[in-house]
């Protein structure tokens, strides 16, 4: 039978939600082949639109095989490195707020956590009794409930194991969670380790981001780790977006003073000189901590302590339209 008119014909009895999807219809030899569109669907919707199809095929063309190709448009994905140089200075506690954030304005997010040897976002997002799935051979990442899905080394190992590996299988892990099944994902975000190490140099050769977002608390020892992590994304051709500061600020729960036990105003100092954004500062503030260790980032809360990580979101989704 001639492809326009089987493609006609399947079409014709077909629901009008799958009717456009169909591309193409190849009869021959007891046997049809399909070329279903699924753009745009996640697995569930496209498991049930390929038996629909399927189904009705069978039935139409009372054919002994029919075979569904399945075609959708690689989704165009911008890859964030959220880096600091320095451990402890509350990176991963952004980027888990961020992401959440970024998923309230709209955006499809996706967060690698990077840190192989000391992952925290599943403890961040409570998650860390889960497992991801695999689909044709590739992870597919944890749905946190929080509008970002997540793929952590956390959760593919046993709880408290140490891994004692060394570089190169550090980078290898690196990039099976990149190169992951992220479906409809648009943003991703990698909340890499402290450092310029083997994982940083993986990602900047294999998967080169569109930006980074330094963080750094304001003390001249983290923004020095800062600098450096600044100069590596720079040898590697990727634009630092901005400079965060983090537990910029204390306010006592008794008295209401605020006092600074990291300092005050360095970060912001340093993106001057540097001829960087400044993104914004988040205070040290109990909440925060208490939502991390909860698995509820704060930033998926319409409260007081979100508001620093919005502006920060807000300072990011514009630097992404701007470049789109």
């Amino acid at each position: 039978m001639d492809g326009t008119d089987a493609k006609t014909r399947l079409q014709a009895v077909l629901g009008p939600e799958l009717r456009g999807r169909v591309a193409a219809v190849v009869d021959r030899d007891g046997a049809v082949t399909v070329v279903l569109d699924v753009a745009g669907l996640d697995a569930a919707m496209r498991d049930a639109a390929k038996q629909e199809v399927r189904r009705t095929a069978l039935a139409e063309f009372g054919a002994n095989e029919v075979r569904i190709a399945a075609t959708a448009e690689r989704p165009r994905r911008t890859i964030i490195a959220i880096g600091s140089g320095k451990g402890g200075v509350g990176k991963s506690t952004l980027t888990a707020n961020l992401a959440v954030a970024m998923a309230r304005r709209g955006r499809r997010v996706g967060l690698v956590d990077a840190d192989i040897y000391g992952p925290s976002q599943p403890v961040i997002f409570g998650v860390q009794d889960q497992k991801p799935t695999t689909r044709d051979d590739k992870l597919v990442p944890i749905d946190t409930g929080k509008g970002v899905h997540l793929l952590s080394m956390g959760n593919l190992v046993a709880p408290g194991k140490a891994l004692a590996w060394r570089g190169p299988m550090a980078g290898g892990a690196l990039a099976q969670l990149v190169d992951a099944d992220w479906g409809e994902t648009d943003l991703l975000l990698i909340d890499l380790p402290p450092g310029t190490g083997d994982v940083q140099l993986t990602m900047l050769q294999k998967f080169k981001p569109a930006g980074a977002i330094l963080v750094s608390t304001p003390q001249d020892l983290a923004l020095i780790d800062a600098a450096r992590a600044g100069q590596l994304f720079e040898a590697g051709g990727v634009s630092v977006i901005g400079l965060v500061e983090n537990m910029a600020g204390y306010a006592c729960p008794h008295c209401g003073e605020m006092s600074d036990p990291f300092g005050a105003g360095g970060v912001e100092q340093a993106a001057g000189r540097l001829d960087l954004p400044f993104l914004g500062r988040v205070p040290l503030d109990m909440a925060i901590r208490l939502g991390s260790d909860r698995g509820t980032p704060p930033a998926a809360r319409d409260e007081a302590v979100a508001a620093p990580f919005q502006r920060i979101a807000a300072a990011l989704d514009e630097w992404l339209s701007a470049r789109a």
